[in-house]
């Protein structure tokens, strides 16, 4: 079976190691090598994975002309994207001889778009999942093939979450894959779709002073972790810093390494009554 696998992250990268343990990856299309926080080049985890097992790896930034030629030569079975980031276009998406599929982190119709797994936990979800779709032109609206669903945790964070997910993701598409031609496509409800938005940084701030209330700061820390972090500003020392609230009830400095809320009030006693208000 000769299958493309698309994916950038650590995340991705654990979908990857579970279908090519069980069936085996031809070719990884991920991103060209990065500069890190401190300026070195930092390769794609599945560019590493690729390398140590003998997969070819095609990296690239966008998707061309010239990247479908090359994908297109490569007479796949299936596309298997997983945490890429980039949409594919339809072009690209008719290029398999079954299907181009697609793992989702939540239960589709449900949670459409980019941040479906922050979602849940910013909302409160009990359970959430993972589905495997049929690429369609239409983001995330292909016909399901395989759900999975998991039951949230109350100390998941994004980083759990995804961590999980991905790996019920893997195990869910190896026996669509090699039984595809048996597997009963369904169609998702439309009237059901709820979307998602793309999370930016701003998204975790918080006003130290009038914070959210317990409940929904908890969710706020859990579903902005790790990244962006829910954040505020303090004047510390004379001087204006980032707070981050991190899971765990940890707070952290600009500069300074993580501490829990009685290290912190210790640390900083003048801010005492601001830390009662985020951790009542």
């Amino acid at each position: 079976m000769n299958i493309i696998f698309f994916g950038n992250t650590k995340y991705s990268l654990i979908g990857a190691k579970i279908i090519h343990e069980k069936i085996g990856l031809s070719q990884i299309v991920t991103i060209p090598d990065r500069p890190d926080k401190r300026g070195r080049m930092q390769e794609s985890p599945l560019k590493t994975f690729g390398v140590a097992n003998n997969i070819p790896v095609i990296e690239v930034n966008k998707i061309t002309d010239e990247t479908i030629t090359q994908i297109t030569a490569l007479k796949s079975d299936f596309f298997v994207v997983e945490d890429y980031g980039l949409i594919l276009p339809t072009t690209l998406l008719e290029i398999p001889k079954y299907a181009a599929l697609n793992i989702h982190h939540s239960l589709l119709p449900k949670y459409r778009g980019s941040s479906p797994a922050p979602t849940a936990l910013l909302n409160g979800d009990q359970a959430t999942g993972v589905t495997v779709i049929k690429m369609a032109k239409k983001v995330d609206a292909g016909d399901i093939l395989g759900q999975k669903e998991y039951v949230i945790k109350p100390d998941d964070t994004t980083e759990s979450l995804l961590t999980v997910l991905n790996e019920l993701g893997g195990e869910l598409i190896v026996p669509i894959l090699k039984d595809y031609e048996n597997t009963k496509p369904i169609p998702q409800n439309e009237n059901e779709v709820v979307f998602t938005k793309m999370m930016k940084k701003e998204d975790g701030y918080i006003d130290a002073a009038n914070p959210p209330a317990p409940e929904k700061l908890n969710h706020m820390i859990r579903a902005y972790f790790p990244w962006p972090t829910v954040w505020t500003k303090m004047e510390i020392n004379g001087a204006e810093k980032i707070v981050k609230l991190l899971p765990g009830k940890k707070l952290q400095v600009e500069g300074k390494n993580p501490m829990n809320v009685k290290d912190f009030i210790n640390g900083y006693p003048e801010l005492k009554e601001i830390i009662k208000k985020l951790y009542p």
